[in-house]
């Protein structure tokens, strides 16, 4: 599955580590990666330059996850931006409450390197 032309993600993510992988694995795919590490710099990223997806952790400092994408789903211009949950929060009912938070989807932690870029794919297609 080849990327959406130009599409660019934003990955939200406090974790240095994850964002290199996350950041490696999507670039070599032919995707525009933009970090973030914690929601307020993600939110500022995505009103000056909204991407074609937004990549969520849950766990972040200060706003969680499930706060920033409340925030994004309510503003006029981000709203349609599909946010995808990329977290470890695994427990029975929290890919529910991320869904009810607003994402649009939800991988689990620790990714698949190998299907990361064909979710990624299916994200970007619907």
């Amino acid at each position: 599955m080849a990327p959406k032309t130009g599409a660019r993600i934003l990955y939200i993510e406090d974790n240095r580590d994850n964002r290199i992988l996350v950041k490696r694995i999507l670039e070599s795919e032919g995707y525009t990666v933009i970090e973030a590490p914690d929601a307020q710099a993600g939110f500022a990223q995505a009103l000056a330059h909204p991407p074609d997806l937004i990549l969520m952790d849950i766990n972040l400092p200060e706003i969680d996850g499930y706060t920033i994408t409340a925030r994004i789903k309510a503003t006029p211009g981000l709203e349609s931006i599909r946010v995808v949950a990329l977290t470890a929060n695994v427990m029975k009912g929290d890919q529910e409450k991320t869904l009810a938070a607003g994402c649009d989807g939800y991988i689990q932690k620790p990714i698949d390197v190998d299907q990361l870029p064909l979710q990624i794919a299916r994200y970007l297609e619907s």
